[in-house]
């Protein structure tokens, strides 16, 4: 199976006034989503995305990736229009849903949930830290609670619940990443997207670095991290992602001068070496 990432015409309600503007301190939406920065239909996208996928990676089964932006952030029809019209492409099993934890309700999960009767549904709630003095800090514009909330409201619906993290903020420490493994952990949540903090141009985070540099995680700083945050994680939550990706003319820090895949292959012979894997500390804490 293939994700087939689009973009559908979204904003964010921390970008367009209704609770500020400006958007995260650190997101710059080209950084992972240029590619989809086209003049093309929903459909188009879709349809091209399909073939180039089926060349490419010789797969007929596809997941089609709301990603850019927060994609419950509209009516519940318009919502429901183009969830339906990816639907329909033959080979299409299901949507993965990148949203905001303060961008959905009941109403829509039920929506959600009748289609995850019959296709394989995914939503992805970017909580990116779990303190609150941190999301307000990167203009997030909502609080754990708002996630807590929102994740027992989307569960019993056949939905699986994605959450997505941000580790390296300035501000916080490494004892605090280690913590949100923990707390994390007592979420029913499926998949895990881990991220290292990026500087990239173009943001707000980026003009703080111009007038005041901070060191973001280095390489083996960050493999240590990861390390001791996995074997404090729930061991049955799946991980997704572990790494930042951002264009090299986008990224400003860090530069570590390797590729992703090199940094998972050194993370996986060090846990090896180490008798190390996810769960191996975690400690299921009774609510």
């Amino acid at each position: 199976m293939q994700k087939i990432p689009v973009d559908a015409g979204f904003t964010c309600p921390n970008r367009d006034g209704t609770l500020s503007v400006g958007g995260c301190i650190y997101c710059n939406n080209m950084s992972f989503s240029r590619r989809l920065q086209s003049p093309l239909t929903l459909s188009e996208q879709i349809r091209t995305g399909i073939e180039s996928a089926k060349r490419k990676y010789k797969v007929d089964k596809f997941f089609i990736y709301f990603q850019s932006f927060t994609n419950t952030y509209a009516p519940l029809e318009y919502l429901r229009e183009i969830y339906q019209t990816a639907l329909s492409f033959e080979g299409v099993v299901g949507l993965c849903i990148g949203t905001r934890p303060d961008c959905i309700d009941r109403v829509k999960l039920d929506m959600l949930g009748d289609l995850a009767s019959k296709f394989d549904i995914t939503i992805e709630y970017g909580l990116e830290s779990v303190y609150d003095a941190t999301l307000s800090q990167i203009n997030r514009g909502h609080n754990l609670e708002v996630f807590e909330k929102t994740v027992s409201l989307t569960l019993n619906r056949k939905i699986k619940i994605c959450t997505h993290i941000i580790l390296g903020f300035p501000w916080e420490t490494p004892k605090q990443w280690v913590e949100t493994a923990k707390i994390l952990s007592q979420y029913p949540i499926d998949f895990l997207k881990v991220h290292n903090l990026h500087v990239v141009k173009d943001t707000k985070l980026f003009e703080i670095y111009k007038k005041t540099p901070f060191t973001t995680l280095g390489v083996q700083e960050y493999l240590e991290i990861i390390i001791e945050f996995l074997e404090n994680l729930k061991p049955e939550i799946i991980i997704q992602r572990l790494l930042s990706d951002t264009p090299s003319d986008l990224l400003v820090a860090p530069l570590w001068g390797i590729k992703n895949s090199t940094f998972l292959n050194n993370l996986l012979v060090e846990m090896g070496k180490r008798n190390s894997y996810q769960g191996k500390l975690y400690k299921n804490i009774p609510s």
